[in-house]
């Protein structure tokens, strides 16, 4: 499975909590854990709304790009 540290990497930045994500989403914390670990993945809808939430492409959450550029 994919390891999406950038999930992580975005949460901590903003000092939120997964639930605070989890909330969001619209599910539980242990859920939204897999994502960021890895044992389950991100699906399209989920990382849509994420990058929503953070203001950043989908390839930078992929690690596609390094670039963080906002969406406009």
């Amino acid at each position: 499975m994919y390891y999406y540290r950038r999930l992580r990497d975005l949460r901590e930045d903003r000092d939120l909590k997964q639930s605070d994500i989890s909330d969001y989403l619209g599910m539980k914390q242990p859920q939204y854990n897999r994502y960021e670990t890895g044992t389950r993945e991100l699906p399209l809808h989920h990382l849509a709304a994420l990058c929503r939430f953070y203001n950043v492409t989908a390839d930078y959450i992929l690690e596609l790009t390094d670039e963080a550029k906002p969406l406009k």
